[in-house]
């Protein structure tokens, strides 16, 4: 699109001479050669400058790039969402617009339109003449110059050239003068290679029919809720009306007062009337009707605040649509490309949102952190597809607000990484347990393998992790606790899972490679929420790295937790399932990838140990009817509470915390019970509930992957007996057999000498690698040594079951 420089200005008397010479050239002459000599006129009456400006300056054909039009998010089932747009518009062919409407817009307009050839040359001359004798100022454009003003003016506007749009607008004085002869020269050329109908198709699509409504079939759209092949002449009336004045006779925007939008289609309807269009019958049962017995105004969906009222709480999910638009090079090679994208080329977005599940995930946060809670909590919750990464759900507590808002309204998305939402993402807790229960099993360790939970105090050169340098913390080692604040000793792995025990995992994570468990968590897919100084978000590797202290974000964990569920392939998360231009023009969008990250033998066991959340940190929520495993979560001082967890058929991951700060979550009511401590198992595990109880409700739910025998069990080996012996030789055995050895600090009654092994657990068999807990004679006699067997650990009586335990996370 070529446009002009706004030149050297010229006097009143300058311009006036000069429409006055292009009248008089093209009533004598005809309209091509009033355009070729005019410049000639121009000369001869020493008025050069104007030359300069209204014709030198300027092509001499207008070049039509495409206009913007309004995109479109829709959810998986085709549900409108909300509509992006710079301006509100669809463009649509002449044949698709009513004949009575593009007839109406014509008498209107341009009643000579079929007549002339660009310009009216003795409408031009009238108001040249009695703009020169009064102060009024009477136009004179024709459509075909209508049509290139509006051209003009939306080629300024993409090029962001604020000096050519106001160039092009100007409509009084000198500048409206030269504004109207380079309209003039224009249209002259445009007539000379366009057909009248593409003409005036291009008027009908750009022009606006409101304060903030261009071309006909969004202003259809949006009076009368009906497209354009289908107004009657009475609604036709009104479209044509609006056109002279958009913001004084658009009667939505003066809904309160519809007078001067009446009165201004009746003044319609006396046209169409004069030239023909409608009898008078017509005409008299127009007017009598009340302008707004005629409307039925649909308000545009505009922006992602308006998800929100057609389906719940989807405002967030809908603005990350629009960040992933705007931050993925798929869709354009800078920022500047993919917002012109979005915001003017007409896309229709569908995206993987399901209406119902993000209904129920909306109705689940608002029943256990609802609007009016005295407490500010905010919660986050993310629902990913197992094997495909369709995001179906994500739902916040707050209400989305582009600009912030104000009570329990906000613009961040707590869901997201930082580049689509804002937020700095959260420390996973002990929902970051299974992946380094996944090295765990990688190694070759088992789930039926005993753990020694006793110790407290792990110094980081305890740790193996080849690729970095770990180091105690201000010289100290780390000592982490348990939530239930009392002493654990030897347990199997299945039952340090299911407890959620820190000493135990941290015993399990010395036993493994730290950098590899790591890549295991990367390779579904964890990462920080917010990129380091150097840009990359991969995962730090240190000791406390196996209780989940990177800050991630929920739609990440459930992405993560999904590949579980699919017997270890991965995909990334996607919001977006195609996006189509209006001609059809199927554009690329982001891939999920879909790949095998982990073997299915491995993530089969994870799932075994997690299905037993429901008998253990998760106990009081009860165990769900469909096949279910899952994870609770809460940081060290209960900043940060989690539940991820999954099914065969859907992932989702939950956090409650608070966002604008890092508070502990406590004294807190929840359904009007006073909670003193916030856990996994306290609201982020009964919102997971209340959204998967309905969700999987009527469906096919299948069984997960059966694991393997090797990964539940271990391999059973001889354990020697150590009975008698000094504390120094029984772990040497043991260990030259295979085994780990714990010291228990209570000492056994015994007539065995002090400081020998009185009883061990456990004896006969166990699964190798596991650790033997020893417990050492005190000297003094009693039952004398041996195993004579006991509930639930044949031939160790002196070793009770594990309790149960309350709560999740790195303190659960």
């Amino acid at each position: 699109m070529a446009t002009s420089p706004r030149g050297r200005q010229v006097n009143l008397g300058q311009a006036t001479a000069l429409l006055l010479a292009f009248a008089l050239a093209a009533g004598a002459g005809g309209l091509v050669t009033a355009g070729l000599v005019i410049p000639v006129v121009a000369v001869a009456k020493g008025t050069t400058d104007i030359t300069v400006t209204a014709f030198d300056g300027l092509p001499s054909e207008l070049e039509i790039q495409p206009l913007p039009e309004k995109s479109t998010i829709l959810a998986a089932d085709g549900t409108l969402l909300a509509e992006l747009y710079i301006e509100n518009r669809i463009v649509v062919p002449l044949e698709a617009i009513a004949p009575i409407l593009q007839k109406t817009v014509v008498a209107v307009e341009d009643k000579r339109f079929y007549e002339h050839g660009g310009v009216d040359p003795m409408g031009m001359l009238r108001a040249v003449v009695k703009n020169s004798a009064t102060e009024s100022t009477q136009g004179a454009s024709t459509l075909t110059q209508q049509y290139v003003k509006n051209v003009l003016i939306e080629t300024a506007k993409s090029q962001d050239d604020r000096a050519a749009v106001a160039d092009a607008r100007e409509a009084e004085g000198t500048e409206g003068y030269s504004r109207k002869l380079r309209e003039a020269k224009l249209a002259i050329s445009l007539e000379k290679e366009t057909t009248k109908e593409k003409i005036l198709e291009g008027y009908l699509n750009i022009a606006a029919f409101g304060a903030s409504v261009y071309g006909v079939e969004a202003a259809s759209e949006y009076y009368f809720g009906k497209p354009a092949s289908d107004v009657n002449y009475l609604e036709a009336a009104t479209i044509a009306g609006i056109t002279k004045a958009p913001g004084r006779y658009d009667p939505a925007k003066n809904i309160e007062d519809l007078t001067d939008s009446q009165q201004r289609r009746d003044t319609v309807l006396s046209l169409m009337r004069q030239q023909g269009l409608i009898t008078q019958e017509e005409h008299d049962a127009g007017v009598a009707t009340p302008l707004a017995n005629t409307l039925n105004i649909q308000r545009p969906k505009e922006a992602c605040k308006m998800a929100d009222t057609v389906v719940a709480g989807s405002g967030y999910f809908c603005d990350y649509v629009t960040k992933i638009i705007m931050n993925d090079p798929v869709f354009g090679p800078d920022k500047q490309a993919r917002k012109d994208l979005l915001y003017r080329t007409g896309l229709t977005i569908t995206t993987t949102l399901d209406p119902r599940e993000q209904t129920l995930a909306k109705a689940a946060v608002d029943e256990w952190l609802p609007a009016d809670s005295p407490d500010d909590l905010s919660t986050a919750f993310s629902v990913v597809q197992p094997g495909t990464g369709h995001i179906t759900a994500m739902a916040q507590n707050w209400e989305y607000v582009p600009t912030g808002g104000e009570n329990r309204q906000t613009a961040l998305n707590l869901n997201t990484d930082h580049q689509y939402g804002g937020s700095r993402g959260m420390q996973p807790a002990s929902t970051f347990k299974p992946f380094t229960l996944m090295q765990w099993l990688k190694e070759g360790h088992s789930l039926g393998e005993y753990i020694d939970g006793s110790r407290k105090s792990w110094p980081a050169k305890e740790f193996n992790a080849p690729c970095t340098k770990l180091v105690d913390s201000g010289g100290k080692a780390w000592t982490p606790g348990n939530a239930e604040g009392g002493s654990w000793t030897t347990m199997s792995v299945l039952d340090a899972t299911k407890n959620s025990v820190n000493s135990a995992y941290i015993a399990m994570g010395s036993k493994v490679d730290l950098c590899a468990m790591v890549e295991g968590a990367e390779s579904v897919g964890i990462h920080m929420a917010v990129p380091r100084a150097d840009g990359s978000t991969n995962l730090p590797v240190q000791q406390s790295s196996i209780l989940g202290t990177a800050e991630v974000a929920p739609l990440t964990m459930s992405a993560a937790y999904a590949a579980l569920a699919a017997d270890g392939t991965y995909c990334k998360p996607i919001a977006i399932l195609s996006v189509v231009k209006p001609s059809g023009e199927q554009l690329p969008v982001p891939s999920a990838d879909c790949h095998q990250a982990v073997e299915t033998h491995i993530t089969a066991a994870m799932t075994h140990a997690l299905s037993n959340v429901w008998t253990g940190t998760a106990s009081k929520l009860g165990s769900p009817s469909y096949t279910s495993a899952g994870k609770t979560g809460t940081s060290s001082f209960n900043e940060h509470t989690w539940f991820a967890g999954y099914t065969p058929l859907r992932a989702a991951a939950v956090w409650v915390g608070y966002h604008d700060a890092t508070r502990s979550a406590h004294e807190i009511y929840v359904k009007g019970k006073r909670e003193r401590y916030v856990y996994g198992a306290t609201i982020a595990g009964p919102i997971w509930r209340s959204f998967m109880d309905p969700a999987m409700e009527g469906q096919e739910v299948p069984e997960f992957t059966p694991a393997r025998d090797k990964e539940v069990y271990g391999e059973k080996v001889f354990v020697p007996s150590v009975i008698g012996q000094s504390q120094e030789a029984a772990t040497a055995t043991l260990k030259a057999a295979g085994f780990s050895v714990s010291v228990s600090p209570d000492q056994v009654g015994s007539s065995l000498q002090a400081g020998h092994v009185a009883e061990q657990s456990p004896n006969g068999s166990a699964v190798k690698g596991s650790v033997i807990t020893l417990r050492l004679s005190n000297g003094q006699g009693g039952s004398g040594p041996g195993n004579p067997g006991g509930p639930g650990n044949p031939g160790n009586p002196g070793f009770p079951s594990l309790p149960g335990l309350p709560g999740g996370g790195n303190r659960d």
